[in-house]
């Protein structure tokens, strides 16, 4: 099964972070092995025939502005293994109910130009912040620590650390505005009255007008296999189809890397964790799950707003109190009638991803963690709301409730795809408040997943910094 008797490092999970892992360890000349318990490497960016043959879906992550504006990636030749990202005509849409249209441009000022009254507000919102990206994505992007531009992160954290909410309504007055960004806070998965909500809205915002949301080209699987290529090509060793259920199972290795989620570690590492370190992982939090639909169609979705169709990602929702009542309804463990659903429409651009005249369609909702209702219709209804005639163009449908998700991807617990709450309590602080959150109480055995900062998303960062944390304290790099 293994082609060495011992490793310097073992890493168990094939998915950005794990794989993110792998091949910092690997640059360095060490003897690495990845572990994969599917047949194939990718954890959340993995891409199949979900539907019909020649239609191809992305399995869970589908659009990627963290991916291109990760610095760990930026920093590995990833097209030269195969991976091609493809810009939309515009990052994002946001429909209203009549007819209008918010954009999320690369240009500020094209954005602001769709937001009416709130055209100066958005601007002065984002300017210096886009700005100081390059100052900050470092801090942003990893552990909590002392920033390097403290400036400029205070200018930042003084906005993202309110309530998406409460920000929206002291800036904006109209609809658009709220609306659009009610639907980028949303992707915290947090009702939006809760603190740090705005954080979410703001880096993906800033993410919008400095790299874009792009899609790669051919499926999500293309950066997982980019990824595995490289690490190959650096000699490291990659293993599939091996279940992992103890680190018994694992050939002996100086450092075990695990790209799971606390309730994982807690199985695979058994007793060798203490006690009190155990009781942590037991009470970490996991966040709702989504409910997701792919959908091969005979045309393009007929938006009403003819702008979305130059939009690779679409929010739907409408306005801010909506987006606000859905969230908290589910927060509350409720399935709300018209809930937050974002879309996302790759064939539009890439026609690798359907047969000629053909199209996919992408979307998910958020529920309940471990809900087993099917939102299938109340997805499509909202789909139809802003795309009358949207359900005379759908050929065929495949649908993943949270547990389906869960059984594809096990760090999915209950359909969190986040790998836990990313609230003010649990974000820099996940899983456990460490020193090093990367590590654990038993020397050699680390947590790489989005279950350490920074969390959720295609970034390989979470990976990366556990990597280095091995490299200083296992291998004595500086």
């Amino acid at each position: 099964m293994f082609k060495k008797r011992s490793y310097d490092a073992v890493v168990v999970g094939s998915g950005p972070n794990g794989l993110s892992a792998a091949i910092t360890l690997a640059r360095e000349g060490l003897s690495v092995v990845t572990v994969e318990a599917k047949s194939t490497v990718g954890g959340g960016a993995r891409s199949a025939e979900l539907t019909l043959p020649g239609f191809i879906h992305d399995v869970c992550s589908a659009i990627h502005p963290l991916g291109i504006g990760s610095p760990f990636f930026r920093s590995l030749p990833l097209e030269e293994h195969g991976l091609k990202w493809i810009h939309p005509g515009a990052p994002l849409a946001h429909p209203f109910d009549d007819g209008r249209a918010a954009m999320l441009e690369m240009s500020i000022s094209d954005t602001a130009e769709t937001l009416g009254k709130d055209a100066n507000a958005y601007r002065d919102l984002m300017r210096p912040l886009v700005s100081d990206w390059s100052k900050i994505e470092g801090d942003i992007l990893g552990p909590l620590k002392f920033p390097d531009h403290p400036i400029a992160t205070l200018r930042f954290g003084l906005r993202a650390i309110r309530p998406a909410s409460g920000l929206a309504k002291a800036l904006f007055k109209d609809d658009c505005a709220r609306g659009l960004f009610a639907g980028l806070a949303a992707h915290s998965f947090i009702p939006l009255e809760r603190s740090l909500t705005s954080a979410f809205g703001l880096v993906l915002g800033v993410l919008g007008h400095t790299v874009g949301w792009p899609m790669p080209c051919g499926g999500s699987q293309t950066i997982s296999n980019a990824l595995a290529s490289l690490f190959s090509l650096l000699g490291g060793e990659i293993v599939t189809g091996v279940q992992v259920d103890s680190i018994d199972d694992l050939p002996p290795a100086s450092a075990i890397l695990l790209d799971v989620t606390p309730r994982q570690l807690l199985r695979i590492s058994g007793n060798r964790l203490p006690e009190k370190y155990r009781k942590k992982l037991a009470g970490y939090r996991y966040g709702p799950g989504v409910f997701k639909v792919d959908w091969a169609l005979d045309a393009p979705v007929p938006w009403r707003a003819r702008e979305c169709a130059r939009a690779g990602t679409v929010h739907l929702g409408s306005t801010m109190d909506e987006i606000m009542a859905s969230e908290s309804a589910v927060w509350e463990g409720k399935h709300p009638e018209k809930p937050y659903v974002l879309v996302a429409q790759h064939s539009l651009f890439d026609s690798a991803r359907a047969p000629q005249g053909k199209h996919t369609l992408w979307a998910y909702c958020h529920v309940p963690n471990g809900s087993t209702i099917d939102m299938t219709e109340r997805i499509e209804a909202q789909i139809e709301r802003y795309a009358p005639g949207f359900r005379d163009v759908i050929i065929e449908r495949n649908t993943m409730c949270t547990e389906e998700l869960e059984l594809y991807n096990p760090n999915y617990i209950g359909g969190d795809i986040n790998g836990g709450v990313q609230d003010i309590g649990q974000l820099f602080t996940r899983p456990t408040a460490r020193l090093v959150p990367y590590s654990t109480p038993v020397d050699g055995i680390y947590i790489c997943s989005s279950s350490t900062p920074p969390g959720g998303g295609v970034h390989g960062m979470c990976g990366f910094h556990a990597a280095k944390a091995v490299l200083r304290k296992v291998f004595g790099y500086r």
